[in-house]
């Protein structure tokens, strides 16, 4: 978090209007900004922030500058009048990004709310399709004991026979695993952008573009890439490889963090404070207008 206080500081983007900075990034709102008669505002680096002068360097309205770089805007040059008190210099001169004013969820809250999900799945997994799990264990255990027995004794194994009833077991046990994780992350994600786990965390879904609902489509494809993969878990754990480069896809990526899910549906995950955090507060702005955003069908 940055050092600066909460507060309402002068629109790098439009010298007339102010920008509110929240401690941790600028709101999309601005308001008016009147400078009173005769008053001199306090001189701003390139994000809008007041700036304290550097030790040793001359003071006077006239003849003093300071040269600040590393900004979306450029280099800008500003005069350094007398200060009532220094304020401090933000260590950045870009803020984080902050879709539609909140802040990005932290990767631990994301880890976390994705393994409450998986222990979720897991006991869905285990009152649906505990009684096929049971009917393939047990049909593949006499498999695995002539595997062990053929080690033992040097013997080749390959030409040990595996029941075609445990190829069906395998195959229906990991399309009814895909289904129930399809059916538990998929309309919740549409709806309201959370899991079970992402509502513990206070971590959300949300468009880029805007606040809608994520939408069944967009949820459809976001799920896509991690969910499908559990299809090929039998595959020497190529599934498994999939799914774990798409997670960590959302550790590397900048600025967003957004996983091979999220940049294939346009979302990214940010963090909410509870059922109640609303657009329109600072740091948070309001919504669109219904009539911006109705004519997209997800």
């Amino acid at each position: 978090m940055s050092d600066i206080a909460p507060g309402w500081y002068k629109d790098p983007a439009d010298p007339v209007t102010q920008r509110y900075w929240d401690g941790e990034g600028w709101i999309a709102e601005t308001a008016p900004s009147p400078a009173p008669p005769g008053e001199r505002p306090p001189a701003t680096g390139a994000i809008g922030i007041p700036m304290r002068p550097t030790p040793g360097a001359p003071h006077g309205p006239a003849d003093s500058t300071r040269q600040v770089t590393g900004s979306t805007h450029g280099t800008v040059h500003h005069g350094l009048g007398p200060m009532p008190f220094p304020y401090p210099l933000p260590q950045a001169s870009v803020a984080l990004p902050r879709p539609h004013g909140l802040t990005l969820a932290p990767l631990s809250a994301r880890f976390v709310a994705r393994l409450i999900d998986i222990l979720v799945v897991f006991a869905l997994n285990v009152v649906v399709n505990g009684w096929l799990v049971v009917q393939y264990v047990q049909e593949y255990l006499p498999v695995m004991r002539e595997l062990y027995q053929r080690f033992l004794k040097g013997q080749s194994a390959l030409d040990v026979q595996i029941p075609s009833r445990v190829t069906w077991l395998e195959l229906a046990i990991l399309g009814i695993a895909a289904a129930l994780w399809f059916a538990y992350e998929v309309p919740s994600t549409a709806e309201t952008g959370q899991t079970i786990g992402k509502r513990l965390m206070h971590i959300k879904v949300v468009r880029l573009e805007s606040q809608d609902p994520v939408g069944i489509r967009r949820a459809w494809r976001r799920w896509n890439p991690l969910g499908l993969p559990s299809l090929f878990w039998c595959c020497c754990g190529f599934g498994f490889l999939l799914q774990g480069a798409d997670l960590l896809a959302g550790v590397f990526d900048r600025p967003l963090h957004q996983a091979i899910h999220d940049k294939s549906a346009g979302t990214v995950v940010v963090q909410v404070s509870g059922p109640g955090d609303r657009p329109g507060t600072p740091g948070r702005p309001a919504t669109g207008n219904k009539e911006e955003t109705e004519g997209d069908p997800e």
